[in-house]
């Protein structure tokens, strides 16, 4: 296998693994704020807004953890430039472009943990209070 083909096959399995753990974080969110989130649809939260907002936590934290990463990327260019052939570390359109490609992945993780807390019924959620 050519180096290439490794560097795309770890870079798609670290994308995947990213957006695995991103989805496991919000599941495990969602499940802990069951109660929170019954209570908001009880007095009348419409199911597009609890969806939104866990996705909108979602996005908060990707927005943080990108900075971090751009900031360090940012920091370790003269490291990076060593392990880059053809392009620059400063690369705007490839920053651009991975920036991007996160932001729509972390998204997409967040979907199914935002659709599950849109169809938590208030009832089950509060028997326990």
């Amino acid at each position: 296998m050519s180096s290439a083909k490794s560097s795309a096959a770890l870079g798609v399995l670290a994308l995947l693994l990213a957006a695995l753990g991103i989805y496991g974080v919000l599941s495990y969110i969602v499940r802990s704020r069951t109660r929170e989130i019954g209570v908001r649809i009880a007095i009348g939260a419409t199911p597009q807004a609890v969806a939104f907002m866990v996705v909108r936590q979602s996005l908060k934290w990707s927005v943080v953890g990108l900075s971090i990463g751009l900031i360090s990327a940012g920091l370790l260019t003269r490291l990076l430039q060593r392990f880059l052939y053809g392009i620059s570390p400063t690369d705007p359109l490839t920053i651009g472009m991975v920036t991007l490609l996160l932001v729509l992945v972390a998204s997409v993780a967040a979907l199914i943990p935002a659709a599950r807390a849109s169809r938590l019924d208030p009832i089950v959620a509060l028997k326990d209070l």
